[in-house]
């Protein structure tokens, strides 16, 4: 693939440090795909709130993310996001931000996520009024879904609005390519919790309408096992968290517990992190540490870019989308 300016800059002027970390990941990606491997994206953080769509899901589109495993705020953020960005109110001097100035933007039911709030009315709660028709729906037919499953039931309904362009949203494009998403610890999400009050107060009368994190490990331990036969899978993380911890045990727990053997390592690893490791961090652990737990093998392709995902993801994707 030719190279377009962004990775020309990449290439030229990044040449040590963090700086070099970003070109190897970036390269080491590139090869595995070109060498028919497939990748798997976990995101932590405030990503979809960063807008990260605006790279990531043109990374969907093209075929270099064949699988994604999120927190359950990133999953609802990327749609708060697509149905009410022009509520939105970035806060450039949050740092100056009195206790009192706070309890504004709380009275203005403005959500703050360090430089942006999030409208609770326009996005939320518009989220919502959707939502509830699908988990009603369910709940009353007896059937079951996973949380990324009834958003795409919203998305294919086409009853959402949108408030920005949907090629910039990373979940229509992961829902129009059915990419399998995973999202451990869903329970902590703002919708997790309009969903709990639903069931507190009777209007669903099954919890497990959505299905949870035991669930989605069965499902990735099958899904693993499907994709490997015929492809080596890479682990490309984006921040720490339960987003890259519980995926990544996928393949001991299939080897340990499960005890089948045959079953490949991950097959390429990348870390952009900020966390530090001398904290008994494990979102910090050096790619070297896991393979103590059996998730990667001495001969992996392994990067750790520490530094701030938001800077960082972009320009990767950037030089893998040749722009």
């Amino acid at each position: 693939m030719s190279k377009g300016p962004i990775s020309e800059f990449i290439t030229t002027h990044y040449k040590h440090f963090n700086a070099a970390a970003l070109v190897d990941a970036a390269q080491g990606y590139e090869k595995h795909l070109d060498n028919g491997g497939k990748m798997f994206v976990t995101l932590a953080g405030a990503m979809s709130t960063a807008e990260l769509g605006k790279s990531l899901a043109e990374m969907i589109r093209q075929d270099k993310i064949h699988g994604i495993s999120c927190t359950g705020a990133n999953l609802e953020e990327d749609l708060f996001n697509l149905v009410a960005h022009s509520h939105y109110v970035r806060v450039p001097n949050y740092r100056s931000l009195t206790p009192q100035d706070e309890v504004a933007l709380l009275e203005k039911h403005m959500n703050r996520v360090t430089d942006t709030c999030i409208p609770e009315e326009e996005a939320m709660r518009q989220l919502e009024v959707s939502l509830k028709e699908v988990w009603f729906d369910a709940d009353e037919k007896g059937e079951r879904y996973f949380p990324h499953e009834f958003l795409y039931k919203i998305i294919k309904s086409g009853k959402i609005k949108h408030d920005i362009d949907p090629k910039d949203s990373w979940l229509v494009a992961a829902c129009e390519k059915n990419l399998p998403i995973f999202v451990p610890g869903w329970e902590d999400s703002t919708t997790a919790n309009f969903f709990a009050s639903h069931c507190i107060e009777g209007r669903v009368k099954n919890p497990n309408t959505v299905k949870g994190g035991i669930e989605y490990m069965m499902s990735l331990a099958k899904w693993y096992q499907e994709i490997t036969k015929d492809s080596s899978l890479g682990f490309f993380q984006v921040g720490g968290g339960i987003a890259g911890d519980f995926p990544i045990c996928v393949v001991p727990m299939l080897h340990q517990d499960l005890g089948l053997e045959d079953v490949p390592l991950w097959g390429y690893f990348c870390q952009i992190s900020d966390s530090t490791t001398s904290y008994g961090s494990y979102s910090g652990a050096v790619p070297s540490e896991k393979i103590t737990w059996g998730k990667l093998g001495p001969e992996t392709p392994s990067y750790i870019v520490e530094s701030d995902a938001t800077i960082v993801a972009p320009l990767i994707f950037a030089y893998l989308l040749g722009w």
